[in-house]
Order: structure tokens, then sequence, then C-alpha cells
């Protein structure tokens, strides 16, 4: 699936060129010129990366910066920015960006900087936790089997992305982007027929999985007083 990148850049004519450019080089881009809209965007899309300016975004820079991270802690965020600055630049690495390009530059650096933050991510990702106890019974997701019981892939995929946050709502959008590659109302009900299916598999055990309304799912543990 191609990467999705959010691009927050108040500077209309730059970033409409790179975001011509990162689609023409196969990724999926986005374009707000504001810290609001950025802000907006966060919830309503999941996003592989982020590309922000510091200036010209109606907000201070460092503080949309800190509230994106915030919210988002795990999401790659390159800072774009004309601020050259040896301050400013520690500033926002302090801050939580994972990269700090200054204007003028290359789009081909910047490409091979998203590619080898990108590619550090899926690594960490294919080597994350995929077995899980889950109150003596257990979830194998390299094997796709709960309890020693078959999975179908989608089964094991959910599974896996609930218990990897466990104790955390699951946005209902990323989980449809994740596993059914769109968002709309046929993938929807296909994904609350799966979660019924979870739902059987951990009968037996002091799980279950709680929806979210307007947001997602969350997978507890019955142990912590969640009902």
């Amino acid at each position: 699936m191609p990467a999705r990148i959010l691009i927050i850049d108040g500077d209309i004519s730059l970033s409409t060129v790179l975001s011509d450019y990162l689609i023409s080089r196969g990724y999926k881009a986005h374009v707000v010129h504001t810290g609001r809209a950025g802000l907006e965007c966060l919830t309503e899309n999941a996003w592989d990366l982020i590309l922000m300016e510091l200036q010209g975004l109606g907000t201070n820079g460092y503080e949309l910066l800190k509230d994106i991270r915030h919210r988002l802690p795990q999401i790659p965020l390159i800072i774009l920015t004309t601020r050259s600055e040896r301050e400013d630049q520690m500033r926002a690495f302090q801050l939580g960006c994972d990269d700090y390009q200054t204007k003028p530059f290359t789009m081909d650096i910047l490409i091979c900087r998203i590619e080898a933050i990108l590619r550090r991510v899926r690594a960490f990702e294919e080597n994350k936790q995929k077995v899980f106890d889950l109150n003596g019974k257990t979830f194998d997701a390299v094997h796709q089997t709960f309890d020693g019981k078959h999975m179908s892939s989608r089964e094991s995929d959910l599974m896996l992305m609930l218990c990897r946050h466990e104790g955390e709502v699951v946005d209902k959008h990323r989980i449809l982007v994740a596993l059914w590659k769109e968002d709309n109302a046929f993938t929807a009900r296909s994904l609350g027929v799966y979660i019924n299916h979870l739902r059987q598999f951990l009968k037996a055990t002091e799980y279950e999985i709680i929806a979210v309304r307007y947001k997602g799912y969350k997978l507890v543990c019955n142990e912590q007083g969640e009902k």
C-alpha cells in the first residue's frame, strides 16, 4: 500500500509542487495550509509520515509540533522550513521531529530521507511482538492461531492491531485503511463482523473488545475494571 503523507505548509506554491512530486513517485499526499487544518486531519485520516513547516501556519509551529507529537507519538515527522538556526533545529528535535530539512532543498534528497525513515518504521513493525498471552490463551499472529484454533488472515491481523495497542483506542479509520485499504460503509460493516468473530475467540478469557463511539475499538482486560 502506498505510504500516505500529510503536508502541513502555508507555502501554497511549494507544497503543491511537493505534493505532485510525491504522487508521481507513488506516494499518496494531502496538503493543508494551516495548523488548524493539520490538526483536523489527524483525526480524520491514517498517515504514515508528516511533513510540516514551522512558519506561516496561522499558529506557533513549535506548539503545533508539540501537539502533533502528543496525539501521534509514533508517526514519523520531518520538518521542512526556512529556519536554519542551530537553536531552531535543536528545539524541533527536542519536541520530537525525526528529521529537519531546511529550504530550499532537492526533491530527490527529500525522497531519500522519507524512504530511509519509512524503512526503519517498517522494520520496527515487522520485529514487534507477534505472540500474546491473553489469560492463558495464546494468540499467535505468526501461525494465525488463538488457543490452537485457526484464524483467518484478517481475523489475525485485526487481533494483532488490538493486542499491540491493548488498553488504547485503535482508530476505526486506521484499521480500515490498513486491512481493507479503504474506508466506506461496506468495509465498516465488514469490520463489525470481524470484531464479533474476535469476541467469540475471547469468550474464554478475561478480555473483551469495546466499541468506542465515533472513534474505534479497544481491547481491555476486565481485571483492569474496564466494563
